[in-house]
């Protein structure tokens, strides 16, 4: 549920008991697309806003965390990622990030709501300057039927930058999907997928991701937290893995050398991120098998 009252923008999670809210200065767009309510506000202290559906995905602030750890833990973990594939990520950021590896040759964005990535060109068009690369192609539509229909074993990489396992993108949550998903990774092939938060969703949602990578045939599993303010409890996650090498480990002498900028991202952050809290590795334990990750 969300209300604007007197100048602030609030998300009330109800089954929480808690909310988030934002001052606005002014609704900038709103439209109803052929998939979901968009809004984009301005805010007084975290830039432009989007809402979907009445849920908050970005802010100008804050999106480089999400969107640095969604990209370059699993791009620095593959020995040498090609392609890569983003299904979801309809503002761009998550191209962006991907597209800042020189060694990628070819990044596809398989976004199923068109309006978001052009609402995205005019609201947030730093998470769109890579748009043009000539590496960057744009398909707009389902992402599931996509990944079924793709050649097997032609992708590096695979990142589902998608909204809350609830309509268009429950399906992307799926056994089925993760098996598409391996069918169409190479060798050394790795999965990203945006995991929600582990103080609320470790025993639920983080559990079934673990438990579904798993009957599909990823062997090497690790979700990394890190911290979102917009997103609830402001405490976030991704899971990735791989169809055949541990991910615990990644190429840190190129971390470290990258030959681009980074806000959140470095040697040290990935370091961290790969230490789940205990009450997580107590959660996860009988389905990671242990010191694989």
């Amino acid at each position: 549920m969300t209300a604007l009252n007197d100048g602030w923008f609030t998300e009330v999670f109800q089954d929480q008991g808690t909310a988030f809210s934002l001052q606005v200065k002014q609704k900038l767009h709103e439209e109803q697309t052929p998939f979901q309510k968009l809004e984009i506000y301005e805010t007084e202290t975290f830039g432009n806003l989007m809402v979907l559906d009445g849920c908050v995905m970005l802010t100008s602030r804050d999106n480089f965390l999400y969107h640095e750890m969604m990209t370059h833990p699993a791009l620095f973990t593959h020995k040498d990622p090609k392609k890569v594939v983003i299904v979801g990520g309809g503002d761009c950021g998550t191209l962006k990030e991907v597209l800042k590896h020189p060694g990628v040759e070819e990044a596809w964005q398989v976004e199923i709501d068109e309006r978001v990535t052009r609402m995205s060109e005019k609201y947030f068009p730093e998470l769109c300057e890579s748009n043009g690369d000539p590496r960057a192609n744009f398909f707009f539509g389902d992402g599931i039927q996509w990944m079924r229909d793709i050649e097997p074993g032609s992708v590096d990489i695979i990142i589902i930058d998608s909204t809350d396992p609830v309509g268009p993108a429950e399906g992307l949550f799926a056994l089925d999907f993760y098996r598409d998903a391996m069918l169409a990774l190479r060798e050394g092939g790795i999965i990203v997928q945006q995991s929600e938060s582990p103080l609320l969703h470790t025993d639920t949602i983080i559990r079934d991701i673990h438990e579904d990578m798993k009957k599909a045939g990823f062997d090497h599993i690790q979700t990394l937290p890190f911290p979102q303010p917009v997103y609830p409890t402001g405490w976030w996650s991704c899971t990735m893995a791989s169809k055949e090498n541990p991910v615990r480990y990644f190429r840190e002498e190129d971390v470290n050398d990258r030959p681009f900028v980074t806000r959140y991202y470095n040697a040290g952050i990935h370091h961290g991120a790969l230490a789940m809290p205990q009450f997580m590795v107590d959660a996860l334990e009988d389905v990671v098998v242990p010191g694989e990750g």
